[in-house]
C-alpha cells in the first residue's frame, strides 16, 4: 500500500494552518511555497481539504486556507480519507473458490485467513491514524523544533501574514 504524495502535503498544510491564529488563513500558493511543492497540486489537494470539511476558506484581509475545526479534531486519517479515499487497503477477489482442487461442498462464508489478517492489519492502521491529531503533531513539532526553526517560521509567517506573528501551539 503506498498512500500518494497529496497525503503527505495537505497533512503539513494542515500543521501549518493549525498554529495560525483564529480567523487567519494562508493561500494554497504560500502552503505550497512553505515546502517548494507546486501550488496548482496543493490546491488540488486543498479542495479535496475543503469538500470533506477539514478546510474552509475566506478572502479578504487575513484570507486564505485555514483549518474548518479545531486541530484537535482533524486526525490523520481524515486527511487519508479525504485524498485517499477510505477504501479498505486489502481487497480479496476470493481466488480459493477458483482451481482444481476446490469442492463443490466448499463452504466459503468466512473470510479466508489471508483476508482476515489484511483486514486486522487495515483495523490496527486505521486505528492508529484516527487516533493521532494534528494537534497532537503540532504539540510534539514544536516541543523537538530548535530554536532557530521556530524563529525562521514566525518570520516567514510574519511576511506571509503581513503582520507580526507570534508562535503559540494550541494544545
Amino acid at each position: 500500500m503506498k498512500l500518494s504524495e497529496g497525503v503527505e502535503w495537505t497533512a503539513h498544510a494542515c500543521l501549518l494552518l493549525s498554529i495560525l491564529p483564529p480567523g487567519v488563513g494562508l493561500s494554497a500558493k504560500a502552503l505550497a511555497e512553505f515546502h517548494d511543492l507546486a501550488p496548482a497540486y496543493m490546491a488540488k489537494h486543498l479542495q479535496a481539504l475543503k469538500r470533506a470539511g477539514i478546510v474552509e476558506t475566506s478572502k479578504g484581509p487575513g484570507g486564505g486556507y485555514r483549518l474548518a475545526r479545531d486541530a484537535a479534531e482533524v486526525s490523520l486519517l481524515d486527511i487519508v480519507g479525504a485524498i485517499d479515499g477510505n477504501e479498505a487497503m486489502f481487497r480479496c477477489s476470493e481466488i480459493r473458490r477458483k482451481g482444481p482442487c476446490i469442492s463443490k461442498q466448499a463452504s466459503f462464508r468466512a473470510p479466508c485467513h489471508i483476508a482476515s489478517a489484511f483486514g486486522r492489519a487495515d483495523n490496527a492502521w486505521r486505528a492508529e491514524l484516527a487516533a493521532t491529531t494534528i494537534a497532537q503533531i503540532a504539540k510534539r513539532t514544536a516541543e523537538n523544533s530548535s530554536e532557530t526553526n521556530r524563529d525562521d517560521l514566525v518570520q516567514w509567517l510574519s511576511m506571509k501574514l503581513g503582520e507580526p506573528f507570534t508562535l503559540s501551539v494550541r494544545s
